[in-house]
């Protein structure tokens, strides 16, 4: 505290935290497509590294992290699901799948196999753009809810013998180890904990999940919920714990009890 007659000194400029831009790592075998999307995204601010093959795309992975992956399925080394399969294996990084395959059964098993959104060739700008910063907007706005969340002391959700903690975003198995989930299933998890054995429908899962970055035909939450499954349910086939309400929604039918972390 300055006394009557001390000297101020030297004010102290205010140093300002700059946010580093996203990072984008584009998967294309067609280089022009690469350089499109690349010119796209750099002239929004964000940083663009490329790859055209599964072999530089594994590469990137191990040397830096990436904020989103838009990802093509026709590469010369490899098909795309099988790298979606590997690069969600290695990381929760947010995928967008940008393909010129039309065909819904390759929809499907790639949104199964962990992608948080698909994207079909030709494709427009602005869209490619939309869908970038609203998988952007999802991801950042889960990961400030963790940096928020108070951490190892927060609530656990405990159910069949599962753990869940929203603050550390960790799910343990009955038997002690972690399960790993991608960032859309952890929440879509923590969602039907938070309302055990009260049906929610579609609307009201994608409302509270991706905002109004949906459409009525998306058909996401139900990919969300047979990946879900596959980890969670001892018969994925015949689920227990996530139970379909025909013509409603979902609803988690375990009884959940609250616990300090």
């Amino acid at each position: 505290m300055l006394r009557p007659g001390d000297k101020r000194g030297p004010e102290m400029p205010e140093i300002a935290m700059i946010k580093a831009p996203a990072h984008i790592l584009v998967v294309d075998d067609e280089p022009q497509v690469r350089r499109l999307l690349r010119r796209c995204f750099e002239g929004e601010g964000y940083k663009v590294t490329e790859a055209g093959s599964s072999a530089e795309v594994i590469e990137h992975l191990k040397r830096a992290s990436f904020d989103l992956v838009t990802l093509d399925l026709n590469l010369p080394d490899i098909d795309g699901l099988t790298l979606a399969r590997e690069i969600r294996s290695r990381s929760p990084v947010p995928i967008i799948m940008v393909t010129g395959k039309g065909d819904t059964i390759d929809r499907v098993v790639g949104l199964e196999l962990g992608a948080d959104d698909y994207i079909t060739k030709p494709f427009h700008l602005r869209e490619v753009l939309a869908r970038v910063r609203a998988v952007l907007r999802r991801s950042a706005a889960a990961s400030g809810a963790a940096a928020d969340a108070p951490a190892p002391d927060g609530d656990t959700l405990t159910f069949d013998g599962w753990e869940l903690s929203p603050a550390r975003r960790e799910l343990k198995k009955p038997c002690g180890t972690p399960c790993d989930l991608t960032t859309s299933e952890f929440d879509l998890l923590v969602l039907l904990a938070n309302n055990a054995n009260r049906v929610l429908s579609r609307d009201q899962i994608m409302d509270r999940l991706k905002g109004h970055d949906w459409t009525p035909y998306d058909r996401t939450i139900d990919n969300l919920i047979v990946r879900l499954r596959r980890k969670i349910e001892p018969d994925p086939e015949r689920p227990t714990l996530i139970k379909t309400v025909r013509g409603v929604g979902y609803t988690l039918t375990a009884d959940v009890t609250r616990g300090r972390g």
